[in-house]
This record gives structure tokens, sequence and C-alpha cells, in this order.
């Protein structure tokens, strides 16, 4: 599994909760609302029906199930896996649902896990007077490639310093602009220039947008044709050190199998840290300092990197399997072909084999989620008034490996995407009890805000954002492989200003959590859990995508948002 993945991309909702700040009220949705959504809605149906309550003992029921040691920590390709698999797909038939992928549940997932061998494998920089210096695997420097094969390797590739590695037309902002860097090695500033400029409206100021994670510079650098792909790794903007780098893309890497077995990523894709950079551009005759700031700028173009050239090689240990998605659906009697989305991940850890309690049960994350869908699939199946369009619940796999499962997915969707009005995820809510907030991680995304607001107002609540927007915490859980293909996606929590204890009881519950129990073999199902908050959370999201279902709205991303286009061009 790819620690790194788990310990930053599963963290999003426990870690936002730990982090915020004073009370924050949301601006007034027809103030965010664009025209486009008022124009469609205008003498749609806004009102949904009264739904039958969620059914808390059922709901904690299933909790305890699928956090059971029965479960052996939901592993995907694992017994414990497969038995899970099985369970949702009974569960789901039980509710009433109809198959999602034609006439099956499933949906099969290929998975290929692949390890570096760091003793035949590395990585060089050449300069122009013949020199050399190795970078040490781990220390130094961790790579990878998402090629699919035992042995690939490139040489004397020129280092190109690329700015953040960011081509953003919205922003007018092209990194790569008057080069072409084909064969050469790339070498970028992690996160994106608002960061760099806390104050302002570049990019999204403070806030990361996609174009700062890691994820999408390397997927960048590739559909530029580059050899290599370099992050330099700084803790502020990472947002984790470089333990959290070298610890987490080391051993084996869970990957998607894909047709063309990673044939179009580079061959090399990698981490150096703060000192290695600032070497190389000393060796290169360039000031770190000052090309960081010339990054800031929209007129910024890529700068050789005086002659200093790459070579890499390496070795991969492969291993294939194949895990599933699990998707029930109840059809629309008005619009079949349209869907609302609630996807929550099934997964978790799976059994260490070490120690006395080895078994990583994964209550809150995300027997949670999984519960939660069912029970608002149970609710919507249960409904006097069948809803207008279809809704599709779906259970996917491989979250903890790196979103695998909902990537997939949305590669090979069946439904086509840009039929999903709108998708709600749903990942790891704390048991805390009843809040006054709802957490919104990457608050001023989309119009699915303006309905979350409305029905959190009907049961006298506030929306909150998460209040370390820089640390990307939207890009880091499932939801992002169906936005980043344009579709509207909402990712709410319960909040932290509780009912009983305000503030300081939820951050309390929130740090110990995080503290004692995330992603450890000790975050397991109790009986004196108090649900009645996830239970309040869940009929909220519920009713969200109520508002969807039994009306003809179609929410957009806000104007300015990075996935605006991607939306507009469905």
């Amino acid at each position: 599994m790819t620690n790194w993945t788990k310990l930053l991309l599963g963290a999003g909702a426990a870690l936002a909760l730990t982090a915020c700040g004073n009370k924050e009220e949301t601006p007034p949705a027809e103030n965010q609302q664009s025209e486009d959504m008022a124009a469609e809605s205008e003498g749609a149906q806004m009102e949904s029906p009264a739904l039958p309550a969620l059914d808390a003992a059922a709901l904690a029921e299933n909790i305890k199930t699928l956090a059971s040691d029965d479960y052996m920590g939901r592993a995907p390709a694992t017994e414990g896996g497969q038995k899970t698999i099985a369970w949702l797909m009974e569960t789901m038939a039980n509710i009433g649902l109809e198959p999602a992928n034609g006439d099956s549940y499933l949906q099969d997932v290929p998975l290929v896990e692949v390890t570096v061998d760091p003793a035949a494998s590395g990585f060089t920089v050449n300069a122009d007077d013949g020199s050399s210096q190795i970078l040490f695997y781990g220390d130094e420097i961790m790579f990878w490639t998402k090629q699919v094969t035992e042995e690939t390797s490139f040489d004397n590739s020129e280092l190109v310093f690329v700015g953040h590695g960011v081509v953003a037309p919205e922003y007018g902002w092209n990194d790569y602009e008057g080069m072409d860097v084909t064969g050469k090695t790339v070498v970028m500033l992690v996160n994106d220039p608002g960061y760099r400029m806390q104050e302002g409206d570049l990019f999204n100021g403070k806030a990361m947008t996609y174009y700062g994670r890691w994820t999408y510079k390397f997927e960048e650098a590739a559909r530029q044709g580059a050899a290599a792909a370099l992050v330099i790794h700084q803790t502020a903007p990472a947002a984790y050190g470089w333990g959290v780098v070298s610890g987490s893309w080391s051993g084996p890497q869970l990957d998607l199998q894909r047709p063309d077995n990673g044939a179009g990523r580079t061959k090399l894709e990698g981490w150096i840290t703060e000192d290695i950079a600032r070497n190389l551009f000393k060796q290169a005759g360039l000031d770190f300092d000052e090309m960081e700031q010339a990054s800031l700028s929209a007129d910024f173009s890529p700068v050789k990197m005086g002659g200093l050239t790459a070579s890499g090689t390496i070795k991969n240990v492969i291993k294939r399997s194949a895990s599933q998605n699990v998707a029930g659906k109840i059809i629309g009697s008005k619009y079949p072909d349209e869907y609302i989305l609630y996807m929550a991940h099934w997964d978790h850890l799976g059994n260490s084999g070490e120690g006395e309690d080895h078994i990583y049960n994964g209550a809150v994350d995300n027997a949670t989620g999984t519960a939660g869908i069912l029970s608002i699939a149970e609710s919507f199946a249960n409904a006097e008034t069948p809803p207008e369009r279809s809704i599709l619940f779906l259970a996917v796999t491989a979250e903890e490996s790196g979103l695998l499962g909902s990537a997939y997915f949305a590669e090979d969707p069946f439904v086509p995407l840009k039929n999903i009005i709108g998708g709600i995820n749903i990942d790891a809510i704390l048991p805390a009890g009843p809040a006054k907030d709802i957490m919104v991680v990457g608050f001023g995304a989309s119009e699915l805000e303006d309905l979350l607001e409305a029905q959190a107002k009907k049961r006298d609540r506030y929306l909150r954002p998460d209040a370390e927007p820089e640390k990307g915490y939207f890009y880091r859980s499932d939801h992002i492989s169906l936005a980043k293909k344009g579709v509207p996606m909402l990712y709410a929590d319960s909040g932290i200003d509780l009912i009983e204890g305000g503030e300081e009881a939820g951050r309390a519950f929130a740090e110990g959590y995080t503290k004692e129990r995330y992603h450890k073999p000790s975050d397991e199902y109790s009986d004196d859990w108090d649900i009645s908050g996830i239970v309040s959370t869940l009929e909220i999201l519920r009713d969200v995508g109520a508002d969807m279902a039994y009306s003809d709205i179609r929410p957009n991303w806000y104007e300015g948002n990075e996935f605006r286009a991607l939306r507009d061009a469905m």
C-alpha cells in the first residue's frame, strides 16, 4: 500500500476537523449562486417531499458489522475485502436497489503493485564539466515510475526549472510556455503560486487549487512529454515533512492496471529535498530564491539549469491483483438517465498480523460513510414518492491506496459522467454527538454548497469552511476523481461546534481520534457511540441529494473554479 497516500489522502476529514479556527458564517447563498443555476432552477420543484427518517439502529448495526473482526480490516484483494463486497451486494439487494452496472452490482478494478528495488535503481545528476552526483534514495530523493515495467531508464536528460509546473488557461498561466520539454527532466515547486503570495487573488489566494497537488504536476509533466519530473519538497507548502515522503514512497505502491501499462507517464516521478534543489540551482548558476520569486509571475518562462543533465534507472518488482467497486441504484421516475451520486469507500488497511490487536477495523474510516450511504439509500427506497432522477450509490475500493476505485470509475464509468447531476462523498464521520455546524472541505467550490446551506439552516446549523485550505484537503478524498472530470462534488462532514460542550469539546474529540485511533487498530466501533450527530449529518446530506433528485436543477462549479470549464464543456 502507498503509505504516504494513507497518511494524507485519507486524512482530509479528520485533520481538517482538528484544525478549525473561529466560527465563520457562510456568505449568503444568493451571492454565490450563478445565474446559470438560477435560470435552470426557475420553476423547478425545490421543496422535495419528506423522506422517511434514517433508521439509527440499523445504521449503528451496519457500522458495527463492517468494523467487526470478521471483515479483517476490509483490505482490497483479500478474504476480508471479498467478504465486505459480498455483504454490500446482499445489503443493497435487500434495500431494493437495482444493480447499477448493467445486471451486476460490481465493477472490476484491476490493480497492480509496483515495488522499487533501491539497490538496483539510481538517479545521477551530471554536469557539463564531466562531474556527476548520485542522489541518495531516501535521504535526498524519492522516485518511482507509473510505467508498469520491470526496468526503465533514461540518460543525459536536460534539467529544466518549470516554476510550479502549471498550465491553467482560466488563470492565463502556462509554466511550460516557450519551451519543448520532450525528453527533459522538469524540476518544479510544490503547491501553487497563490500559496506563496499568501494574500491577493493570484489563483485562489492562500487556498490550494488542484494545480497545487503533486498528482496534477506529474500528470502535466507527462502531457508535456518530459522524461522525468521532480517536485522540490518544502515543508510548509507541502504541509508535511520529508519523513512523510521518504517513509511513504518506499515499499510496495498500489495503482490501477491501465490499458497502456502507464506508458503515457514519465519514466520517473519523484521528490528531491530543498537542500538538494538549492545545491543544484547553485551548480547551474541560478539563485533558488530568485527563481522561486520569478515563478510567481504569469510571464514566467522555463529556465534551463546550466547544462545539468540527469540519468536514471528504476528496477521494479510487479504483482497484479483485482478488487471491485459495488454499486446499486434507484431508477428515476421522470429522468431515469440522470443521476445523483452518493459515494463512500468501503476499504481500510486490513490485517497487519503483528501485535495483540492486529486488525485495522476502520470503524470511523470508513465504515461510517459506507453504512451512511446505505442508510440514505434505504430512506429513498422507502419514500412514498419515488425520485424523478435516478440515484446511484457507489461504494468504492482502494481509497486508502490512492483513491484507486473512484479513479477507475471516473476513467471507465458505467454511467456517463455528463449525466451525473452532482455527487456527495461521505468519508469518516466522527461519533462526537450533534453539532451546530457542518464542515465544508474545499469551501467555495460549487453550487452544491447553496443546497447544503439551505438544508443546514432548516436544522439550525451553519456551514464552516475548513481552516487550512492551503493544505488542499479537498483534493485528498474520492470525490476529486469525479471533480477533475468536471462533475460537481460536495465533501462535507459533521462539525466541531457541539451542542454539548461547544468547540472545545469538539476539538478534543477530533484530536483524540486523530492521535489515538486514526489509521490504527483502535479505530473500532463501540456500543457507547453517540451516533445522533452522524444521523443528523446524513439526513442533511440526503436532503441535499433530494433537492436534485426531485427537481430539474443542475448545480455547477462556481465561476472561477478550476473545474468549471470541464463541466461547461459537458
